[in-house]
């Protein structure tokens, strides 16, 4: 690699990305990221990456509450309140082109969930299972505590349904989970999503897409400004 700006740039730019499925939040500001990479006149340089997080992890494992009942039980919020941050975000949402429906959106224990994303990773299948896993949560009402569930998808973005079973059944990737968890505390990560840019620059929340874009600008500037 030579020290001229061109070798630099051949490097991919890498977004580490924090994230946990239950999170509406995460789900938005996944869609806008990739809004941002779209738009960024180097996006076919980004290379994503993604981290487990778990909001909720003494939720009991394999269990399954409609998550508003959740919220209020666990918090309580008023069911107006609600309703009220839920249509808020929902417009967001809908702006980015996703369908949000929270009344038949599940709290879990996303620890099996994560698992189906390392799974993803390995078979190179990683932003496509994130993405069907939010749908699944927000649009679809799954229950992603069900490991029929969870191996379905597997299959349905062309993964083999009896191996996704099995690193259920397993508890499979655990290493890679906690080692995702240690890095969060390391970096102070206490709410999702959390952004990190070529380990430079973090974005944290569902941030307007002009943020992101500003973010994949400072880096590439950054890059051309540094040598290899």
């Amino acid at each position: 690699m030579t020290s001229s700006v061109f070798g630099r740039a051949a490097e991919p730019i890498v977004v580490d990305v924090w994230s946990d499925v239950v999170c509406p939040f995460c789900y938005l500001g996944n869609a806008v990221l990739k809004e941002a990479v779209e738009q960024f006149p180097h996006g076919s340089s980004v290379q994503v990456r993604y981290h487990s997080f778990q909001l909720n992890p003494g939720f009991p494992v394999g269990e399954a509450v409609l998550a508003d009942d959740y919220l209020a039980k666990q918090y309580g919020m008023p069911k107006a309140q609600i309703e009220a941050s839920h249509a808020q975000l929902s417009a967001r949402g809908a702006q980015s082109g996703l369908d949000y429906r929270f009344p038949t959106s599940m709290m879990i224990n996303t620890l099996d969930a994560h698992r189906m994303i390392h799974l993803a990773k390995a078979h190179d299948a990683e932003p496509a299972m994130v993405d069907r896993l939010f749908r699944a949560q927000f649009t679809d009402g799954l229950n992603l505590a069900d490991h029929d569930v969870l191996a379905d998808l597997a299959a349905e973005l062309g993964l083999d349904r009896a191996s996704a079973l099995d690193a259920l059944k397993t508890k499979a990737y655990e290493k890679d989970i906690r080692a995702d968890l240690a890095r969060a505390r390391e970096l102070n990560i206490s709410g999702v999503p959390f952004f990190v840019f070529d380990n430079r620059r973090a974005v944290s929340g569902a941030q307007p897409v002009e943020t992101f874009r500003k973010a994949l600008d400072m880096i590439w500037q950054d890059r051309a400004a540094s040598p290899a």
